[in-house]
């Protein structure tokens, strides 16, 4: 963790603070209260399916599974998950009483892509989050994901398990990192920035 006491910036796991652009980026942006809970989840689905169809475009796949260009290209179906769960949680767990619009942002790199997404949370919502932060630094990603499985097995609402992050952990190889920046004086919430780092 990284803490500022002029700006109240928070960091945890694998975050890195204003990544380069990179060869190409995208932005993303969906105002916190103009839709549905319901509509906004759809329009999730459709979001992460243009991205992920933007980068198989760009990548340029001619079939051929030697070619790297190849690699990347089935990279597409991977970013298309872990758009929709970002976009979902950044959704879900949005305080539509902070003004903060929720935004998704892809940076392509020569041999990674990140992920991120911002949106406006309160104090609850950080503090369940730092709750699973600390359950993810001292556990095994893999064990948890077990557990977690289990107890919404016997869950009859489990719509706060994280189960999107441990699955990009597990199967996507994938690395995450978050960051809080408050605004006490102003009374404006706290902005969470979520980051994935996934390699080609």
């Amino acid at each position: 963790m990284s803490t500022d006491p002029h700006t109240m910036i928070e960091i945890f796991g694998h975050f890195i603070q204003n990544p380069p652009l990179g060869t190409e980026y995208l932005i993303l942006g969906f105002s916190p209260s103009s839709a549905s809970i319901k509509k906004r989840w759809r329009n999730n689905g459709l979001s992460a399916d243009f991205v992920a169809n933007y980068l198989s475009t760009f990548f340029g796949d001619n079939g051929d599974p030697q070619n790297p260009c190849h690699k990347k290209a089935e990279s597409a179906h991977s970013v298309n998950y872990i758009a929709n769960e970002l976009l979902e949680n950044a959704m879900k767990f949005s305080d539509s009483t902070v003004p903060h619009p929720t935004t998704l942002q892809i940076h392509l790199y020569e041999d990674s892509i990140i992920l991120m997404t911002n949106n406006g949370i309160n104090g609850e919502q950080k503090a369940e989050l730092q709750a699973f932060i600390e359950q993810l630094s001292i556990g095994e990603p893999e064990q948890l994901y077990l557990e977690q499985l289990e107890k919404n097995a016997a869950a009859e609402d489990p719509t706060n398990s994280r189960l999107g992050y441990l699955t990009i952990l597990n199967d996507y190889q994938g690395k995450i990192g978050w960051q809080f920046e408050s605004f006490p004086e102003e009374s404006k919430g706290i902005s969470l920035t979520t980051m994935v780092k996934l390699f080609l």
